[in-house]
């Protein structure tokens, strides 16, 4: 608060300062052409004077203007009152510049009474000029000053409420998953409990990995693989020998930055939409770099696209939906999301972002992305 106040005072004298130098060159040109010349140390020392009477004054004017603000609600209240400041002002400005300005300079040979009333009525005008720059030089920063603070505290909301949305979307989709696999587990329950067994032991695992990110909206790839491994395996578990799982991950992609869940539902959406169709299937997770891009892919051979759905609407379903709403959230139109029929038959879904390589933390010696790329 002391360093505003005194970066304050500082800029008062600085811009009255400025003021001063620029009245002295004036005034020394003027008494120049008017064949009277004078020295720079009268110019400067006249104008200097002048200038800082108005220096030491300004806080006071100043107050008043944040006291009694002349805006557009209540501005003919307070309108009376600063038509009182600057006559009271210009006139103890005035004043005591006549009293301190030499008796040897030509403007004021006298200092009777009757000169001196004379001469502050005379530059009254000049004075109420003066106040009234003050006066719009500090509702102008005001203004701008409330302007600045409005625009980061309507950007601070709108993050928040962007973060806001996209815990919402998140909090749909971890159940989503998770009732989808219970209900795949409820099925094995009676029929092969082993299977059940095995499958409620991946599931933990996936909870674990889903608990452990979930203070994040974006996590590196390398994650986002490894929880879409342990959700294949439950679904290797229901499927057994008829579901191919195949990774095609670049090892340079493994420290790009991905919304949290990205490729699960996406996952899903082509084993009960496609894979389950069929009774079984191969499923594709791809990864590559291009340019500054991520490209994200998830292909299978199932039954393929229906009837009902396209490339811009794609399947209806929470997953897919939630989908499309947080690539928009986070990434706003430089992304883009297409649920096509692959070439080869079967649906695939690809997602193009910009790459960002995430940050390797101090700890981190580098052998997590090399394992990670092994592994696939």
């Amino acid at each position: 608060m002391r360093k505003r106040r005194w970066a304050g005072l500082a800029a008062i004298f600085s811009g009255w300062s400025l003021f001063a130098t620029c009245m002295a060159l004036q005034a020394h040109y003027n008494h120049q052409v008017a064949g009277e010349p004078i020295s720079w140390a009268r110019a400067f020392g006249a104008e200097l004077t002048y200038a800082y009477l108005w220096a030491l004054l300004t806080p006071a004017i100043l107050w008043l203007a944040r006291r009694f603000r002349a805006d557009h609600r209540g501005w003919y209240r307070v309108a009376p009152l600063h038509v009182v400041g600057c006559v009271v002002f210009s006139a103890v400005q005035k004043t005591a510049y006549i009293l301190l300005v030499p008796p040897s300079s030509p403007e004021w040979r006298a200092h009777d009474l009757a000169s001196l009333a004379r001469s502050v009525l005379i530059t009254m005008d000049y004075g109420v000029l003066l106040y009234a720059i003050i006066l719009l030089i500090y509702y102008a920063l005001d203004y701008y000053t409330c302007y600045q603070k409005g625009r980061v505290r309507a950007a601070q909301l709108e993050a928040r409420l962007a973060q806001a949305k996209l815990r919402a979307l998140r909090m749909q989709l971890q159940p989503h998953f998770l009732f989808n696999t219970l209900h795949s587990i409820s099925t094995l329950v009676h029929e092969n409990p082993e299977s059940a067994e095995a499958m409620i032991a991946r599931l933990s695992e996936l909870l674990r990995l889903s608990l452990e990110n979930a203070g994040g909206q974006q996590v590196p790839l390398s994650q986002e693989i490894a929880f879409v491994e342990r959700y294949l395996e439950i679904e290797r578990i229901r499927f057994e020998d008829r579901l191919q799982i195949r990774f095609n991950i670049d090892p340079q992609t493994l420290d790009a930055e991905v919304p949290n869940l990205i490729l699960q539902p996406l996952v899903e959406n082509a084993i009960r939409h496609g894979i389950s169709q069929r009774s079984g299937g191969r499923i594709e997770i791809r990864a590559r770099r291009e340019g500054e891009q991520l490209l994200l892919q998830v292909l299978d051979d199932g039954a393929g696209l229906c009837a009902k759905a396209d490339a811009v609407s794609g399947v209806p379903g929470v997953g897919l939906r939630n989908t499309r709403a947080r690539l928009k959230a986070i990434y706003g139109n430089a992304h883009n999301f297409v649920l096509r029929a692959a070439s080869k038959g079967g649906v695939e879904a690809a997602i193009r972002i910009p790459f960002r390589p995430r940050p390797q933390a101090s700890g981190d010696d580098g052998n997590g992305k090399n394992q990670d790329a092994d592994r696939r």
